[in-house]
């Protein structure tokens, strides 16, 4: 997971995943759909209780490989040990999880960490200056996916990109339709769930429309 000039779609996966078939037919629908640059395997419940370890690997070995075929980052929620252990290729942390020394000791040089660091400059300023790979700002908008402990204005993406070259991800109820002011604020990459699952259309045009979005305000 690499920055680039262009914003990039940051797919994180929704909170449960009933049907692991039909999810797979549509994660690869969706991955084809258009450029997606990173999945985040996060089931996890609103009130942040996550999946047993069983679950979310039985998802991640299926899901996995779909996402190597098309060349997007596979990443695990929190969990360094377990995104070692299905062979993903890095780990999203939460302020309440593993810390990033311990995350970076577990998954060696080569992974991916991202940090979440809600609406701080300071959390992100000590996330990347001990080495993160990105750092996500967020919630932008109100979100069903989890109780988001702040609420974030784009201009923290404006003001992260101007000082740093460390990549920055929004997150929080982003959709199609309001992700534009994010990606002209400066945002590397958006993190979207509910804005590509829950699409009226599906997934598939989600990510299409998504990528139309992002063109859009970068032009």
């Amino acid at each position: 997971m690499s920055e680039t000039d262009l914003c990039r779609l940051y797919l994180i996966s929704p909170p449960i995943i009933e049907d692991a078939q039909a999810f797979a037919d549509a994660f690869r629908d969706a991955l084809s759909a258009g450029d997606v640059a990173c999945f985040q395997l996060r089931l996890k419940d609103a009130g942040g209780t996550s999946a047993d370890d069983e679950t979310i690997m039985r998802a991640a070995s299926r899901l996995l490989p779909i996402a190597r075929s098309q060349d997007v980052a596979f990443l695990i929620n929190d969990n360094p040990r377990l995104a070692k252990s299905v062979g993903a290729d890095g780990v999203h942390i939460g302020q309440q999880d593993a810390s990033y020394e311990e995350a970076r000791n577990i998954l060696g040089p080569d992974a991916t960490v991202g940090v979440t660091c809600h609406d701080s400059i300071d959390l992100a300023f000590a996330a990347g200056e001990a080495g993160a790979d990105y750092v996500a700002f967020g919630a932008f908008f109100p979100t069903a996916t989890k109780e988001a402990p702040a609420v974030a204005d784009p201009d923290i993406l404006t003001r992260w990109s101007a000082m740093t070259v460390v990549p920055c991800v929004p997150i929080g109820g982003i959709t199609v339709e309001n992700c534009g002011p994010l990606v002209r604020a400066g945002a590397d990459f958006l993190a979207v769930s509910g804005g590509v699952w829950a699409h009226p259309d599906g997934p598939a045009a989600a990510v299409a429309a998504f990528n139309k979005a992002i063109m859009t305000a970068n032009s």
